[in-house]
């Protein structure tokens, strides 16, 4: 319902966002190939393996709201950075940018273009449920630890160059 101005579920959501009356946006980030998997329910839809993947547009999907005015630049990193790593026990090595931090930095061309499509992405499957959607701005440099491991459209990382980090305690339970 999210890909449709029409329906207003957007509207809704940007005004919640807005309003602190939601706080964050994830994705589960379940992809599933159309052959072979979501097509076993064809005669069946207990069989669809539920889920999509999204996790490589979340950025770029969400800075839409910069682009028309719905949330501020500064709303935006709060929402895909800083809330997360304090939902998840992770600030001060996530979600800032600080001595002692991880130096995980996405660097984001506001002034870049893309239109999304499964035959440009990066994820493990062969469809987008945003196929054709064209976002203003995009993912230019992605660090981790300081490493650069995506240049462009290029991933640059290595099998095993990510690691394990031990969650603390929600900031939002203490």
């Amino acid at each position: 319902p999210l890909r449709s101005r029409e329906e207003g579920h957007q509207h809704s959501m940007w005004q919640a966002l807005r309003t602190n009356d939601l706080q964050m946006v994830s994705t589960d980030h379940c992809p599933f190939c159309m052959k072979g998997q979501k097509d076993l329910g064809l005669g069946d839809f207990r069989k669809i393996p539920n889920g999509i993947g999204t996790v490589e547009h979340r950025m770029d999907l969400m800075y839409q709201g910069v682009v028309t005015g719905e949330i501020s630049l500064e709303r935006w990193v709060e929402l895909t950075s800083t809330t997360p790593a304090r939902m998840f026990g992770l600030y001060g090595k996530k979600g800032v940018i600080a001595p002692g931090a991880d130096a995980d930095i996405v660097v984001y061309d506001p002034k870049g273009h893309t239109t999304i499509s499964a035959e440009t992405h990066h994820m493990n499957m062969d469809h987008s449920a945003w196929e054709g959607f064209e976002v203003d701005g995009k993912v230019d440099t992605v660090l981790s630890r300081g490493k650069v491991i995506v240049e462009g459209d290029q991933y640059l990382g290595a099998k095993g160059d990510g690691r394990f980090v031990k969650r603390g305690l929600s900031q939002y339970l203490i």
